[in-house]
């Protein structure tokens, strides 16, 4: 099953250990070979870097550990294609331009009768590839739209409307994301396949889990910050990716981070 992981730090961040960990899981350690990216946040916009490829041997990942590309906001996604070829275009994280800033989004799970459930309104976002989880995206960006017409919304609005979105889509299948706005990363946890000795089981919880780092050189996940060696950093991963104790994010929980920091939560109700 697709594998989700994002850093949200106070200060600028590089991965080391923790990302080479992460694409172990793209192919060898875990079975998403389908294809893997990552995004850097640069102010208003954002480094993507894709391929439809195993991430577990790909010299693009190599890359990125030996350059030591920082971001305070960091999103990363290992596929598993249940929908869509293995294409660039279907691969996550995908990426709009919206009102001057670049838009994020990565997703797990499988949607059901997505395209007549979840109408696109605007042309404006229109989907590149023929995954779910693209689709998903822009009609997210629907509805987050008129939002934005007098630059940034407040924090509280955003999550009001990416919750109901959450509610909404999560009737359809799972539906856990990471959604950047450059501004503040949105996490969504619902319901997850696991690989049990190769036999996929049925969806259950944990679908996310996450740990602060305050030392970001701590053992299990190495990150490096050249701005603060002792910056502020949430971790949310599909999988724990060390032995350290890491809390398990509640089914329904709708999550905004700024900073390395929860600033507001949304739970919604079970179904």
């Amino acid at each position: 099953m697709c594998e989700l992981f994002a850093v949200s730090s106070r200060n600028p961040i590089s991965l080391t250990y923790s990302l080479h960990e992460f694409a172990r899981h793209g192919g060898l350690s875990h079975s998403n070979k389908s294809g893997w990216g990552v995004s850097f946040q640069q102010n208003a916009d954002t480094l993507l870097i894709k391929e439809p490829k195993p991430a577990f041997d790909s010299p693009w990942v190599q890359f990125v550990e030996e350059n030591k590309i920082s971001s305070h906001s960091i999103l990363a996604h290992v596929r598993y294609a249940t929908e869509g070829k293995e294409v660039y275009e279907n691969t996550h994280p995908f990426k709009r331009e919206a009102y001057g800033r670049a838009h994020v989004f990565a997703h797990n799970g499988s949607l059901e009768h997505y395209k007549t459930a979840l109408p696109l309104i605007s042309p404006r976002f229109t989907p590149m590839g023929e995954t779910d989880s693209e689709h998903a995206f822009c009609y997210l960006l629907d509805q987050l739209a008129p939002l934005w017409y007098d630059g940034i919304p407040a924090l509280s609005r955003r999550l009001e409307v990416i919750a109901y979105v959450a509610e909404e889509v999560r009737s359809l299948g799972a539906f856990n994301f990471l959604y950047s706005d450059g501004d503040a990363l949105f996490v969504h946890a619902d319901l997850r396949r696991y690989d049990d000795n190769g036999v996929f089981g049925p969806r259950r919880e944990p679908a996310l889990h996450w740990i602060e780092r305050r030392n970001l050189h701590a053992a299990g996940l190495d990150l490096s910050s050249p701005a603060n060696a002792d910056s502020a950093a949430l971790i949310f991963a599909s999988v724990p990716l060390s032995d350290d104790s890491w809390h398990n994010l509640p089914r329904g929980s709708v999550l905004a981070v700024q900073g390395g920091e929860i600033m507001d939560r949304v739970t919604l109700a079970r179904v």
